[in-house]
């Protein structure tokens, strides 16, 4: 896989969150203290977010190899 996929993944990836980010401003249990705990939208957000940490990791790796490479 070759950087600019994974970093169109990425981008796919933030597009997605921001919209979930926006749903969960507006959810009625987000007005609560502990409403992230129990939200399933908060879930959501935190996969992608730990998705987005792997891929950037896994671009940063692939980087070091090519500035190695030269």
């Amino acid at each position: 896989m070759s950087i600019d996929d994974l970093q169109e993944q990425v981008e796919k990836l933030k597009d997605e969150m921001d919209e979930l980010e926006e749903v969960c401003d507006t959810l009625p249990q987000c007005q609560e203290d502990d409403g992230c705990e129990t939200c399933a939208t908060y879930k959501k957000i935190d996969a992608l977010n730990d998705k987005i940490e792997e891929l950037e990791e896994k671009i940063e790796s692939l980087m070091g190899d090519d500035e190695e490479d030269d």
